[in-house]
């Protein structure tokens, strides 16, 4: 299998698994668990009906207050934008009858979402005497764009389960992810690699140049950590997925149009600071020393140059949407920046094919998952300095991976 043929059909799984996760009309769906408790139903419907005396059990939970009109209001552990809780309003019907209790909930405002978000979201909790103790079946209708937000609200649902039969074996309801610990992001990572092995050749070389992509990403994805930090985020983390790379996730939503774009631009710009040091190593390194920087640094600055085309889900498009304000200043930026790109693959010698199919491929994602999370309130805009600083950090990305490329290129096959 060649080269290029190799890439073109890593790039076609990609891009299927992307528009799989974040933009397939999955449309309007319910997941459905149900799991029997050893507590009688009136224990049972005092702590997972929100109108229950012990609502507030589960550790997300700060508070669950009744208010009239069979409404309550509760305080989630949870940060807001400005680092506050986050507080949703639940508008609750219940019904009893001989088969036992059946509660409904939907969410009528949010302190940190747009009433939008919720507009389709309805939960429906069913309660039942069982031999041995009392059967809860949790439904939860809302229609998706994508299986992202499926499979996660999927996992929750099971860890609230889980949570509930701690809660009333020890009364402690904390329950950790298994995805959130660093021993299973290790153990992901090593899958991804292997995964990757394949498109690069099933031989030792294959496996280092795996290796590598895998240690580009994880540099990659700690630049956004290292953002997240600076802005005050309390927990960040990193969620490798295999064959896509790697999510880093912060503490809370963003605050402002300049957190969106430092925290998208610092992925490779964290990278980029890498980029003097590996030159001047490979400088004063042995021919197979060296050989190896170059291979590195080639991965390294092709994997960011990509992650700067000016996409809506990559960095570059989320950096560009903030500093250029309007439509026809983000329209020719982000031409000049593809045109950048194409020039520096042009420059390495790729074949107008492959960079017309590349393009085309790049130009697809930029129509997937358009849309977003709409917050409640408009983020802080950016102010003139900053809009400046951002513009400029963006530039110095693309100009430092452009050469990186270059650099490696002369040096490998010059």
């Amino acid at each position: 299998m060649s080269t290029s043929f190799s890439v073109l059909l890593l790039l076609a799984i990609n891009l299927g698994l992307i528009w799989l996760l974040i933009a397939a009309p999955v449309g309007r769906r319910t997941l459905r668990l149900t799991r029997v408790f050893s507590a009688p139903p009136s224990r049972i419907v005092a702590l997972v009906s929100p109108l229950g005396a012990e609502a507030d059990w589960h550790p997300s939970i700060l508070s669950s207050n009744r208010l009239a009109d069979n409404r309550v209001r509760q305080t989630f552990s949870y940060p807001d934008r400005r680092g506050e809780p986050i507080t949703r309003t639940l508008a609750v019907s219940e019904t009893t009858d001989i088969a036992g209790l059946a509660c409904e909930t939907r969410v009528v405002e949010d302190s940190a979402l747009d009433a939008s978000f919720w507009k389709n979201y309805v939960e429906r909790r069913f309660l039942r005497p069982v031999s041995g103790g009392t059967a809860l079946t949790v439904e939860q209708t809302d229609k998706y764009r994508g299986v992202a937000f499926l499979l996660f609200r999927y996992i929750q649902l099971r860890r609230e389960m889980k949570a509930l039969d701690q809660w009333l074996a020890t009364g402690n309801g904390e329950v950790r992810g298994v995805l959130e610990r660093p021993l299973m992001q290790v153990g992901l990572a090593v899958f991804s690699t292997l995964l990757l092995w394949p498109f690069f050749g099933l031989s030792l070389r294959g496996l280092l140049l795996s290796s590598m992509l895998t240690v580009v990403i994880v540099l990659h994805e700690f630049g956004h950590m290292a953002a997240y930090r600076a802005f005050g985020h309390q927990r960040v983390r990193m969620i490798f997925l295999p064959l896509l790379g790697g999510i880093a996730v912060g503490g809370r939503p963003y605050n402002s149009r300049f957190e969106v774009a430092v925290c998208a631009l610092m992925g490779a710009g964290m990278s980029a600071f890498l980029v003097p040091p590996i030159i001047a190593l490979h400088d004063t390194s042995s021919h197979m020393v060296g050989g190896a920087l170059m291979v590195f640094l080639l991965i390294l600055g092709a994997f960011n140059l990509l992650n700067l085309l000016p996409m809506h889900r990559f960095d570059g498009g989320q950096v560009m949407r903030q500093v250029f304000s309007t439509r026809t200043s983000l329209l020719v930026a982000s031409f000049l920046v593809t045109l950048v790109i194409l020039w520096v693959g042009w420059r390495i010698g790729l074949p107008a094919q492959m960079l017309i199919a590349g393009l085309a491929v790049f130009t697809v994602l930029s129509l997937i998952g358009a849309g977003g999370v709409k917050p409640r309130r408009a983020l802080d805009p950016l102010t003139a300095p900053q809009r400046l600083l951002a513009g400029f950090g963006l530039y110095a990305a693309i100009v430092l991976h452009g050469y990186a490329i270059i650099y490696a290129c002369d040096r490998l096959f010059g």
